[in-house]
């Protein structure tokens, strides 16, 4: 299970695939919008007993109550790189949107430029793609341009979980 990471965890420096570089603090995100893309990352730590292998991702702009619903599994973003996460460690997340045709590209860019909170939904699994889970986590933007993110709710898709009919 992915939650945020804890304030004391180690700096990430996390390089995205264009050369890009970021710094992500314990507990922290990055949101930032940089020659006209937009880069997104989170520090993370697996609570689990197993790998955590992130699948794909979601964004939406503003806070999402933990009674609205998930992004269907099939309309998450593929990941350009694999991300493992090992049980009782840390790892991160990161995702870009560099088409201006994306739809959410100028609204998440808007956003980050207002500083707004931005909702981001992670999808991951075991290392064989089973107990498959949807995390959600807001970024809240904090003094200066740093941004820290905190997780809210987590949907099991493959069994029944603590909330089984909230699914």
């Amino acid at each position: 299970m992915l939650v945020h990471s804890r304030l004391d965890d180690p700096d990430q420096k996390i390089m995205f695939v264009d050369g890009h570089w970021v710094h992500a603090g314990g507990g922290g995100a990055v949101a930032e919008d940089f020659d006209g893309t937009v880069y997104l990352a989170m520090s993370l730590r697996n609570v689990g007993a197993g790998i955590g292998v992130l699948q794909g991702w979601s964004i939406r702009r503003g806070r999402l109550l933990t009674a609205d619903p998930h992004t269907g599994a099939e309309n998450f973003r593929t990941l350009s790189r694999d991300l493992y996460i090992p049980a009782g460690d840390i790892g991160l997340w990161q995702g870009a949107l560099r088409d201006d045709a994306d739809g959410l590209h100028g609204e998440i860019a808007e956003a980050v430029a207002e500083r707004e909170p931005l909702t981001v939904e992670l999808l991951y699994s075991d290392q064989v793609g089973g107990q498959r889970t949807i995390s959600r986590f807001t970024l809240t933007p904090v003094a200066d341009s740093r941004w820290i993110t905190a997780v809210g709710r987590h949907w099991y898709l493959d069994q029944a979980g603590p909330r089984s009919d909230l699914v």
